[in-house]
């Protein structure tokens, strides 16, 4: 038998609403979002999961919950924090987290060139990428951010070929193929 508990209750702009339906509205968005995720559109790189996953990406909570311990931090939370900061566009942060790394991986080298790209560093960035790519050849992932990075070069012909390699990889399918080929189509579109 459950021990029954009363519920707990919270303000919101449009009234009050229990806790327990809260969070079964936010499961239900979760839901619906994965849903549409899955069938609208694939993202190139799945986001990673990790200790501060209560708070919402990028809050002051979800800082604070990082920022203590970011030293102490192991390779896969610093990769963490490094990802969410990279797609909240806040690059400096991504490139201090995973520069802590102590032993990067491909998804790490990746999300460093990412940012480091981001900044307007593409030189040291293509760098980033070619690590990433010498530890794991497959990691189309790097290969996608590698082919932007070499349409920001102008190398559309450099861009092609990674295009290639991850058709030769996951097909051409894939979500790294289909946003690297968008980006590869708009680029050839403002060249005329």
């Amino acid at each position: 038998m459950m021990k029954h508990e009363p519920e707990a209750t919270t303000s919101f702009q449009t009234g009050r609403i229990s806790a327990r339906a809260a969070v079964q509205s936010a499961g239900m968005a979760c839901f619906v979002i994965i849903a549409l995720a899955s069938t609208a559109f694939a993202a190139k790189d799945s986001a990673p999961s990790g200790r501060c996953d209560a708070f919402a990406t990028g809050s002051p909570q979800w800082s604070s919950c990082l920022a203590p311990t970011a030293g102490a931090l192991d390779d896969a939370s610093l990769f963490y924090a490094g990802y969410w900061m990279a797609r909240l566009e806040r690059y400096d942060v991504a490139i201090a987290y995973l520069s802590q790394a102590r032993n990067p991986d491909a998804r790490t080298l990746t999300y460093l060139g990412f940012a480091t790209r981001k900044v307007g560093d593409v030189t040291t960035a293509l760098g980033y990428y070619q690590r990433a790519l010498a530890l794991d050849p497959d990691f189309v992932v790097a290969r996608a951010y590698l082919g932007e990075a070499h349409l920001q070069n102008g190398a559309l012909a450099l861009a092609r070929r990674e295009l290639g390699e991850i058709a030769r990889r996951c097909g051409a399918t894939c979500a790294a193929y289909d946003e690297l080929a968008r980006h590869v189509s708009r680029y050839e579109a403002r060249q005329g």
